[in-house]
């Protein structure tokens, strides 16, 4: 987890303030996460213990992955799946139009930036 968090702030140029919402997983209460996200600038957030509506938007985001995804292929191995879903946020984020706002992520962040 600290080495996507790594990768992600490699590859994405980001201006604004940035919070990390986790679940309380014993990864993101450990002080290396917590020495990271402090180092990045970013601040880290934790949904409370039990309550899936802290992190709604994420919890959408993956019932999606898993339905328009997932589930419709037979994944052989780990590096079918990387490749897989990493394909699958690419299209999420800069091509599927979102019912709500008719634009794509990346389209809503540009406006939001600008």
């Amino acid at each position: 987890m600290l080495s996507t968090i790594k990768e992600a702030k490699k590859r994405e140029k980001v201006t604004a303030e940035l919070q990390l919402h986790s679940d309380q997983g014993f990864q993101y209460t450990s002080q290396a996460y917590y020495r990271l996200t402090k180092s990045y600038n970013i601040t880290p957030s934790m949904s409370r213990k039990g309550n899936p509506y802290d992190n709604a938007l994420a919890e959408n985001f993956f019932s999606i992955l898993k339905t328009e995804c997932i589930y419709r292929t037979k994944l052989q191995t780990y590096e079918d799946a990387r490749l897989l879903i990493g394909e699958y946020i690419h299209f999420y984020n800069n091509e599927r139009i979102q019912l709500k706002t008719k634009l794509t992520p990346q389209e809503m962040r540009c406006q939001y930036v600008a």
